[in-house]
């Protein structure tokens, strides 16, 4: 008897294996293995799929939190609500930089960030809101953009579990995971939605601005290579 695993990764691969030998022969034969050739095809394929303006590819899923936060700029004690249902590397990355994470319920319906709770998490401190989409279910988007928008707070998507999932407005309005808020972020860890083989992730916004900061964050500050810009301190005023 075969048994049966939760992410079959061998027999996904087996299906496929001619495709992906190929694939793999061809960026080794390219040499082109940092953010270029495949990797650029993937980030445009993924941005017509989501309808997203930018995706910046970067090194997993955690490091697409942290660059996040660190290109909104938020100062060291700003208060970020994520909810205490989730992997440890949305609070830890919040921790790392020197935030504070203020952990909240979840509905114990979706296992989604609840809004009650969020509501009444909020102080004069709290910076943003870092929902975690789960098991392919959106959190109450709707409503932490009215919330968000309330109390001039950033949202910041998880949308490691989620990704290929739409949420649906009052209005009508089809938009997909992790397009929603200021910034999304994903993981390609194998077992995820859309998994790769190794590690890697990615970052979403529609902002122009916020994608120039992420792509500076991402490259140690470097817009142009090997020139490093000044420390990014966070939105000019009236930007």
């Amino acid at each position: 008897m075969k048994p049966i695993q939760m992410v079959d990764l061998k027999s996904q691969y087996e299906k496929i294996k001619t495709e992906v030998d190929a694939g793999i022969q061809e960026v080794i034969d390219s040499t082109n293995f940092i953010k270029g050739g495949k990797v650029v095809d993937f980030q445009h394929n993924l941005e017509k799929y989501l309808n997203v303006k930018h995706v910046i590819p970067v090194g997993n899923g955690t490091d697409a939190l942290q660059i996040a936060l660190m290109a909104l700029g938020f100062q060291p004690g700003d208060e970020i609500i994520t909810p205490t249902f989730t992997f440890i590397a949305t609070a830890e990355v919040v921790a790392l930089l020197g935030l504070t994470p203020v952990v909240v319920d979840v509905d114990p319906d979706t296992f989604n960030i609840s809004i009650d709770s969020v509501q009444k998490a909020i102080t004069p401190r709290t910076k943003a809101i870092v929902p975690v989409h789960l098991f392919g279910q959106n959190a109450d988007m709707e409503a932490l953009i009215e919330i968000a928008r309330e109390f001039d707070l950033k949202i910041i998507e998880d949308a490691c579990q989620s990704i290929g999932s739409v949420y649906t407005f009052s209005d009508g309005r089809q938009v997909q995971s992790g397009c929603m808020g200021d910034i999304g972020c994903t993981s390609f860890f194998p077992s995820k939605n859309l998994g790769c083989y190794g590690d890697g992730g990615a970052i979403f916004t529609n902002d122009d601005f916020i994608a120039g900061k992420i792509r500076a964050v991402a490259n140690h500050g470097m817009v142009v290579r090997y020139q490093p810009r000044p420390v990014y301190r966070g939105p000019s005023a009236g930007s």
